[in-house]
């Protein structure tokens, strides 16, 4: 299924997701204005002449992901505070940012083809992608949970044997679901009922509808999504599993991924990362300083 694709409306809430964080609309609160960054010639000359030979970077991005990266009301636009901040990741270098929406699971194998010289996209650190990457730190999340409001189907996220659960495919909460499930048979329980799907917003509708009893994501993504949902839906528990976003950049960009992190370490030290972060309310993931294949 195509990415920008949305799922027909369901009810009220699915109207108020679509405008509001899925590709249809403008966030809830419209994020300030991003600040506007110099370019370094120190870190620009960093940028390999393959990648800034004509002064731009195509970037792979999955864009269902509010309130990090999707859509704005033009329908083509991506907007988000990985977007704002990655723009000026790139404006820092020299270069602008190109972003081309992309299924989440095709960006990595893009970069790794050329297809993409950079994937932007929440990606979280983890042994696998490093193997087929390099990645660059920028920012921290965690994995929390979602229930319709007053979690009407009971659902603990501690044992979630023989719920229907929703999650976005080739995510690290599809994995952590699938532990979660094959801990369940272990124990003599149901298996969870896991739906995959392709794009963030179509996780949220489906708990919103009642298909799915609960979903999990990144912390700032669930959190947003009850924001927008007009009380539809609630927190369950609490963040955990805190790990780092990377950029993405092939394996073989030793270089490129250096210049990245050293734009993003200048924006931390000249305060422009922390004012982006604030504009969106997402500060609470800020690092102090980015790593390459940490």
């Amino acid at each position: 299924m195509d990415v920008l694709k949305r799922l027909i409306p369901v009810g009220a809430f699915a109207l108020a997701l679509t405008a509001g964080g899925c590709g249809g609309g403008e966030p809830a609160a419209s994020p300030s204005a991003a600040p506007s960054v110099s370019v370094n010639p120190t870190l620009a000359a960093m940028v390999p002449d393959a990648i800034k030979s004509d002064g731009k970077i195509l970037v792979g991005v999955d864009a269902t992901y509010a309130p990090n990266e999707f859509l704005a009301p033009d329908g083509s636009t991506v907007v988000g505070f990985d977007v704002d901040l990655f723009k000026a990741v790139a404006q820092t270098l020299g270069l602008t940012a190109e972003f081309q929406p992309a299924t989440f699971g095709d960006i990595i194998p893009g970069v790794g083809s050329g297809k993409y010289e950079v994937g932007v996209s929440s990606f979280t650190v983890n042994d696998e992608r490093k193997k087929q990457a390099q990645m660059v730190t920028y920012y921290s999340a965690g994995t929390q949970w979602a229930a319709k409001t007053g979690n009407p189907a009971g659902v603990n996220p501690d044992d979630p044997c023989g719920k229907r659960i929703a999650v976005q495919k080739d995510t690290v909460q599809f994995e952590d679901i699938t532990k979660r499930s094959e801990a369940c048979v272990a124990a003599g329980k149901p298996a969870v009922t896991i739906q995959p799907y392709a794009g963030q917003d179509q996780v949220a509708s489906s708990v919103v509808s009642g298909k799915d009893d609960a979903m999990l994501a990144d912390s700032p993504v669930a959190a947003y999504a009850v924001k927008q949902s007009n009380g539809q839906l609630e927190l369950l528990g609490g963040i955990y599993d805190s790990a780092p976003y990377g950029y993405v950049v092939a394996k073989d960009q030793v270089e490129m991924a250096k210049a990245l992190q050293a734009a993003v370490d200048e924006m931390i030290k000249n305060g422009s990362y922390e004012q982006i972060l604030s504009n969106w309310g997402v500060q609470a993931g800020a690092v102090p300083s980015a790593q390459i294949n940490p």
